[in-house]
C-alpha cells in the first residue's frame, strides 16, 4: 500500500516553517509521505526540511504588500494557487492538509475545504493570525501552540504547543552553565520581522556594562542585511568579541551555550527557549498582529524564566541593567533557566502528530 500523504501549507517566515518542519520530521519517522506548499519566500526557510519532503511551490499573494497594482492581482493568483492546489490533490489525494497559517497557506486550506479532504490548522502564536482566523471555522481541527489563545467565538482548540525541529530537540535541557568570571555567550535573535530596534539598542547596551563583566562576554547577534555592517562596526569599535549574521543556521547550539538570549518573542524562539530551557530578555513586536508576541512571552514571563521589555521602554540604558542583572546574578540566572524547562513542551510535534493520524482514521470512516 502506499504511504499516507500530508500536505501542510505553511510560509512567510521561519515561525510558520520551523513548526511546520518539525512535524514534517516526526510524520516521515512515522511511515507517512510529506509534501510542503509554500511559496518563493517560505521556500527560503526549506533548508533544514528532510530532503524527503516534496517542496511546492504555489502561487499566493498578500494585501498587505506591493502597491496597487499587486494588490489588485492578489486575488488572481490566490485562485490560480487554489486551482492548481487543487488539481494537485486529485492526482496525488492527501490522508490530511494542515495549515501552519502565513498567507501561503490559503491555496492548500482552501483547496482541501473545497474537496472535503480532512484539514486542521495550527496557531503559533497567542491571538490568532489572519489566515487561520479565516479558516478555523472551516477545518475539522484547530491545534494551539501558546496557551491560552485568543479563538474565534464557537471554535475550540486543542494544546499541543509549538512542535520545535530535531535538532532542538537534541539539545532540550542541555546543561546551563551559570554566568560567572569566564567566558560567556550572549545571544541576539529578531527573528524575520523588526530586528532593527535590537540593532539599535542592544549593542550599546552590552557595550554600557562593567569592564569586568564586557571582557568575558562573546555575542552572536543576528542582525538584517542592510544592518549588519554597522553593528558589526560597533562591537569591533567597542572591542566587543561579536559574531554578527543575517540568519544562524546553527541557533540550537548557539541558544544551548548562551548564558542569556535577548530576543523578541516570537513562537518558536520561545518555544526553543523553554525546550533548551535559557534566561531571556524578550522585547515584542509592537507592531505584531493582536501584540500576539507579548502573548507568547506571558508563559515564561509568568514563570519566572524572562524579562519582558516592552519596544516603547527599550533603550540602551534600561537594556544594560536588565543584562546586568542576570549575568550578575549566577543563582538567579540559573533559576531562571530552569524555569524556563518548566513551561517546555518538547512532546509538541509528538502531540501535533497524534492529531493529524487520529484525523486521518476518522477521515476513512465518512
Amino acid at each position: 500500500m502506499t504511504s499516507p500523504l500530508l500536505i501542510i501549507a505553511a510560509g512567510g517566515t521561519g515561525g510558520h516553517m520551523f513548526p511546520a518542519q518539525a512535524l514534517a520530521e516526526v510524520m516521515l519517522a512515522r511511515g507517512w509521505r510529506v509534501k510542503l506548499s509554500t511559496d518563493a519566500r517560505g521556500a527560503r526557510y526549506t533548508g533544514g526540511f528532510p530532503h524527503t519532503v516534496e517542496i511546492q511551490q504555489i502561487s499566493s499573494a498578500t494585501f498587505a504588500r506591493g502597491g496597487l497594482v499587486a494588490k489588485a492581482l492578489v486575488p488572481f493568483r490566490i485562485f490560480g494557487g487554489v486551482v492548481g492546489a487543487a488539481f494537485g490533490m486529485l492526482r496525488d489525494k492527501p490522508a490530511v492538509v494542515v495549515g501552519f497559517g502565513g498567507y501561503p497557506s490559503i491555496p492548500a486550506l482552501a483547496a482541501a475545504w473545497m474537496l472535503g479532504k480532512p484539514r486542521m490548522i495550527h496557531e503559533q502564536n497567542g491571538v490568532l493570525g489572519r489566515v487561520n482566523t479565516i479558516f478555523a471555522k472551516r477545518v475539522d481541527a484547530v491545534a494551539c501552540g501558546t496557551w491560552p489563545t485568543t479563538l474565534p467565538e464557537g471554535v475550540e482548540a486543542h494544546h499541543v504547543g509549538n512542535p520545535v525541529r530535531g535538532s532542538v530537540l537534541e539539545r532540550a535541557g542541555a546543561g546551563y552553565i551559570a554566568p560567572g568570571d569566564y567566558p560567556m555567550e550572549l545571544l541576539v535573535m529578531g527573528g524575520s520581522q523588526g530586528a532593527r530596534i535590537l540593532s539599535e539598542v542592544v549593542p550599546p547596551a552590552i557595550a554600557n556594562l562593567p569592564m569586568e563583566m564586557l571582557r568575558n562576554i562573546r555575542v552572536s547577534h543576528q542582525a538584517r542585511d542592510e544592518d549588519g555592517e554597522r553593528v558589526a562596526k560597533f562591537y569591533a569599535e567597542n572591542g566587543i568579541n561579536a559574531d554578527v549574521q543575517p540568519f544562524f543556521h546553527d541557533v540550537p547550539r548557539r541558544m544551548s551555550e548562551a548564558q542569556l538570549v535577548i530576543s523578541r518573542a516570537g513562537a518558536s524562539s520561545v518555544a526553543d527557549l523553554s525546550v533548551i530551557g535559557r534566561p531571556s530578555i524578550l522585547i515584542p513586536y509592537a507592531a505584531a498582529t493582536g501584540d500576539h508576541q507579548t502573548a507568547n512571552a506571558r508563559g515564561l514571563i509568568d514563570a519566572g524564566a524572562a524579562i519582558l521589555v516592552p519596544e516603547d521602554m527599550a533603550n540602551p540604558d534600561s537594556l544594560s541593567a536588565q543584562i546586568e542583572m542576570v549575568l550578575g546574578s549566577p543563582d538567579g540566572a540559573l533559576q531562571m533557566a530552569r524555569a524556563a524547562l518548566s513551561v517546555g513542551k518538547p512532546d509538541a510535534a509528538e502531540e501535533l502528530a497524534q492529531m493529524v493520524e487520529a484525523l486521518a482514521n476518522k477521515g476513512k470512516q465518512t
